[in-house]
């Protein structure tokens, strides 16, 4: 699949949180709306399958969690989406399952002899009556049982699933803990997919590790840019932009390549109106989420300023996995949350407006600590972006201003000594 062929902009939801007090997700058909407003053309959801508590314990591959309504709701859900010419996106959860998943249970009366298509990752001998097998835990996480992919049967039930649920109409996968699994399994599991639905769209999460290397012997479109997402937040809290000038080297090599799923929250890390120091950078930080290449991907109610920390701890996901209002219209409904919504909305529709930023290159023109200068160069177009993520102003007569006619984002404010560049501000234009 070429690296072009899909342009995306998702909004991801996770539904076990978001959607509260019975709500289903034909609950969130209203929504589909609100998404395309803020400049999205796919949702991505996260699990909804039977589980029993989170959403990555699965029970069952093939049935929705009934917290979440029932196979009417989520063909609702996913037909209305289609409508609107917007994607869905699901979460796949093939590393592991839960300890109550059917398999498991009967691994544990018929050990590795178990009949289940789905194996278990164990050592079942020797084991006195009564005793647990010694599973392999997903992390160390004693509700999560890892499956054996090594086995065959394993690998095909996973295909088997994805390819279900394709044929049901979604139109890809996010695969949850990816980088768990030998890059040759997962070419063997995608292979027989790509036969029946060439043009679904496969991401992979990913935290370390040689991105491409990995990608190219997987067969996945995508990944997610955790290296990317983490020079993002912490060059801004240090005043380090060179950690970002190195990181952005990275990530256009990676681009030449493929397009990575770029984002700034998500649903196992700090909201970013949380981890950011200063308010004002996150205006900096969706700036450089719209106009560097990749697949943007935007964490339900950051765009308007929903906050949440993550803690190491069981249960410590559910602060950034809040649940949404009962409609899109409360939303925005002071002045904070409009100021979010217009860094978002604005910007994403400057990248909507000039699809080549997807995957345009990036030279850096000017960098100190607090002071990035970068052009986006693609089809015969360019833009020059100025991120300033220090406490002073700049004049428009400074060396890295001077030259910028034509302002699309961000503004230049008045002063007695001309126009400047306020403090903790970004700029995206054109030179003159």
């Amino acid at each position: 699949m070429s690296k072009n062929e899909n342009k995306i902009s998702m909004w991801h939801i996770y539904p076990l949180g978001a959607l509260d007090d019975d709500r289903t997700l034909a609950d969130l058909v209203p929504w589909l709306d609100y998404a395309q407003e803020l400049g999205c053309n796919a949702i991505a959801l996260g699990p909804i399958f039977l589980s029993s508590t989170h959403g990555y314990d699965t029970l069952d591959h093939y049935q929705i969690d009934p917290r979440l309504g029932t196979r009417d709701d989520f063909d609702r859900f996913l037909q209305a989406a289609h409508s609107r010419d917007m994607k869905v996106i699901l979460d796949g959860v093939f590393n592991h399952v839960g300890r109550n998943h059917p398999a498991v249970v009967q691994a544990r009366k018929e050990g590795a002899d178990s009949s289940s298509p789905w194996k278990m990752k164990a050592d079942y001998s020797p084991l006195k009556r009564g005793e647990e097998p010694y599973w392999y835990y997903f992390e160390g996480h004693d509700t999560l049982i890892t499956l054996d992919h090594t086995d065959h049967g394993t690998r095909n039930a996973i295909t088997q699933v994805m390819n279900y649920w394709l044929e049901a109409g979604i139109d890809g996968w996010r695969l949850d803990a990816a980088y768990a699994l030998e890059p040759e399994h997962w070419a063997q599991i995608l292979q027989p997919v790509r036969q029946r639905f060439p043009h679904a769209w496969i991401v992979a999460e990913v935290i370390h590790g040689e991105y491409a290397q990995m990608a190219k012997l997987a067969g996945w479109d995508s990944l997610t840019q955790y290296e990317l997402w983490k020079a993002i937040w912490s060059s801004l809290n240090d005043a380090n932009f060179f950690e970002l000038d190195w990181t952005l080297k990275r990530h256009g090599e990676l681009c030449q390549d493929l397009l990575p799923m770029t984002f700034i929250s998500n649903h196992d890390v700090t909201r970013i109106a949380s981890k950011l120091d200063c308010e004002d950078h996150v205006g900096l930080a969706v700036a450089l989420l719209a106009t560097l290449p990749g697949q943007v991907s935007v964490y339900y109610g950051d765009e308007v300023g929903f906050s949440g920390v993550k803690e190491d701890r069981p249960g410590g996901d559910d602060a950034v996995r809040q649940a949404l209002p009962a409609t899109p219209e409360q939303m925005r409904t002071n002045d904070r949350a409009q100021r979010y919504w217009h860094w978002y909305a604005s910007l994403l529709y400057l990248r909507r407006t000039h699809p080549w930023l997807q995957s345009a290159s990036i030279s850096v023109e000017h960098l100190d600590h607090t002071i990035l200068r970068y052009r986006c160069s693609g089809e015969n177009d360019s833009l020059v972006v100025v991120l300033n993520a220090g406490n002073d102003p700049f004049s428009r007569s400074e060396s890295f201003l001077c030259d910028i006619g034509e302002v699309l984002a961000g503004q230049f404010d008045a002063s007695e000594d001309g126009e400047v560049l306020r403090a903790n501000a970004y700029l995206i234009g054109r030179t003159a």
